[in-house]
């Protein structure tokens, strides 16, 4: 069995549902496939695009980002913390796991989460530009740490796991030095919106030594204290310099 990580593949883009279809069907019929939020805002791609991944690997296992938080294109029809559950039902129905697997003597856990500013305070620029801001929806004073507390709070039932090896991973980052440091300043402008800090103390009471994170859009793989963090984004179709555009096994035949 071979452990294969991906994030951020976006098929709204026409591209990047054609590199889907183009992968074996018959390559990874006995391999996991760890995907790390942000397929799409759309329901019915989301669907589609699970789908497409589960009749080519013998397991996915999936965390919804950010992208799957937009109610924009439903309308009055959800709020985003219902739309957060009608995306873990159409995950269910397609036969991908957003709950935690095991196998053999490994267990891979997903951590849903969000932003709480643990990364910094965001600039009235990022308040306006951010699209999140715009997109998403929340019952009245819910607030970004309230978003976070309560996604956080979903992973609590798992934190008494045990295995030999436990990998877990997230849309979000766990912690902001895991960013590389030549970043320039204007893009360290979204810094506060990559995630939180309460993802990585779940990590670590896991006792996980792998962490798979999506959202940054930036390929990485860098130790710190003693766990590994892994980002393997697909991204947007013009994004081919940061981002590998190919599946990475994390574990397991290379």
């Amino acid at each position: 069995m071979r452990i294969f990580a991906l994030s951020d593949v976006h098929c709204d883009f026409q591209m990047n549902s054609d590199w889907i279809r183009n992968l074996s069907v018959q390559d990874f019929r006995d391999d996991v496939l760890i995907l790390a939020g942000d397929i799409s805002d759309s329901m019915h791609v989301l669907a589609r695009s699970l789908e497409e991944f589960i009749r080519r690997f013998h397991r996915v296992l999936f965390v919804p980002g950010n992208h799957e938080m937009w109610t924009i294109r439903d309308g009055s029809r959800f709020t985003s913390i219902e739309k957060f559950h009608a995306v873990r039902r159409i995950a269910d129905e397609s036969g991908a796991l957003t709950v935690p697997y095991h196998r053999h003597k490994i267990s891979i856990v997903p951590l849903f989460g969000w932003y709480d500013y643990s990364f910094g305070k965001p600039s009235d620029q990022l308040l306006d530009i951010w699209s999140d801001y715009h997109n998403c929806k929340w019952d009245q004073g819910f607030t970004d740490q309230a978003v976070t507390d309560y996604f956080v709070g979903l992973n609590k039932p798992h934190m008494d796991i045990v295995n030999d090896e436990i990998i877990t991973f997230s849309h979000f980052l766990p912690r902001i030095d895991i960013m590389p440091t030549y970043i320039p300043e204007r893009y360290q402008l979204l810094y506060p919106v990559l995630g939180s800090r309460q993802i990585d103390r779940q990590i670590r009471q896991l006792g996980a030594r792998l962490h798979v994170y999506g959202h940054s859009h930036l390929n990485r793989r860098v130790d710190k204290s003693g766990v590994t963090y892994i980002n393997n984004a697909f991204g947007y179709p013009y994004e081919t310099n940061i981002a590998s555009k190919s599946l990475l096994v994390i574990h397991g035949e290379h």
